[in-house]
């Protein structure tokens, strides 16, 4: 039988088998090649911390209620791990045209030996996607954070000329780092304590990278800005800490665009300082969330799009972001060191056969 990741209890990733049903019509069935998790939003599922932890989001109200035991997907064990694969077409339903046995194609699934997946379905989100020769599989499993990176950047409105520092350097800042030069933007930070994460903004096109745990971040963005700040800052980290450095290092009436999913805060950010007397802009952004900002003519489906063809044509590099490659063999050890190690890591890549 075919096997997969599988957090068995919080904390707890174990190989399991699974059972590959029949494919429906509309159906493709796929060997994996390789794979990639989520490190921030899908780690809190693991951890069992997230916002849906203990509460769940009205659709109706718009507010998070408590959770019953009919709610909040992050209370439930087992749980796959793993977002996007990539690997050869083996099975085509009778119904699917466009696609046959043999073409390399990659879409929002879980670490396991097999995919099966729908095809073709017109606007769907996010789709699955064949690669184009001369694409390498750490771009195409680097979809999701080119799209989340996108929706920061649209949303914060980065134009040509301006100055972009991004906190945070997993794989949506450092998507965030090339698409600020996609964008136009004249200068661009980065900032993380990690690294090896560091190196990577450092190849991919920062101009300044700053490790906050040993310079004032913000202060050393604004003076390499000649005391004005920066136009836009991102934060993809997810740190109340690091939340207060993006406001210390906008400029005043700046643009603060707020791109992780956090959880309470809890020390690190205080809002009485820079924030009060430059009063930023802060917008919260979301690339899972309809309607955007730009609804009708943008959505999730165009903002994925949008990011699969710059990776696609090698505008964006995910090259570089997927570190280290492991073994489907090892991906247990390797997936616990993503938790309880994020500083040997950047994206865990994942090799299978």
């Amino acid at each position: 039988m075919p096997r997969e990741l599988v957090a068995i209890a919080v904390r707890t990733p174990a190989i399991c088998e699974y059972e590959d049903q029949p494919l429906q019509p509309n159906e493709i069935r796929v060997m994996t090649q390789f794979g990639a998790p989520k490190h921030g939003t899908e780690l809190h599922g693991y951890r069992g911390d997230g916002a849906t932890s203990n509460a769940y989001f009205d659709l109706n109200q718009r507010v998070f209620l408590p959770a019953g035991p009919e709610h909040g997907p992050s209370r439930r064990f087992p749980r796959p791990l793993g977002n996007i694969a990539v690997g050869v077409v083996n099975e085509v339903g009778a119904e699917v045209e466009g696609v046959t046995v043999g073409d390399v194609v990659a879409g929002y699934g879980p670490l396991r030996e097999t995919q099966r997946w729908a095809w073709g379905t017109p606007g769907a989100y996010p789709g699955v996607r064949k690669l184009p020769k001369g694409m390498s599989w750490q771009s195409a499993v680097c979809l999701d954070p080119a799209t989340v990176a996108l929706g920061g950047i649209r949303d914060g409105q980065v134009r040509v000329g301006d100055r972009v520092a991004v906190f945070g350097l997993g794989a949506i800042g450092l998507m965030a780092v090339q698409l600020a030069r996609v964008a136009g933007a004249a200068f661009v930070a980065a900032v993380d304590p990690i690294d090896g994460r560091c190196a990577v903004a450092e190849r991919t096109g920062a101009d300044l990278v700053l490790d906050p745990t040993k310079t004032d971040a913000g202060l050393a963005i604004r003076e390499a800005t000649d005391g004005v700040g920066v136009d836009v800052s991102l934060e993809t980290s997810g740190s109340p800490a690091a939340l207060h450095q993006a406001i210390r290092a906008v400029a005043f009436g700046g643009t603060v665009a707020i791109t992780a999913w956090y959880t309470e805060f809890r020390g690190g950010l205080d809002l009485g300082q820079e924030a009060h007397f430059n009063r930023p802009t802060f917008i919260f952004t979301r690339a899972e969330s309809e309607p955007h900002r730009d609804h009708p003519r943008w959505n999730n489906r165009r903002l994925a799009d949008t990011a699969w063809e710059l990776l696609a044509n090698g505008k964006l590099d995910g090259v570089p972001i997927v570190q280290p490659i492991v073994s489907f063999e090892d991906v247990v050890e390797a997936y616990r060191s993503i938790d309880e190690h994020p500083e040997r890591s950047v994206k865990l890549g994942v090799r299978f056969g």
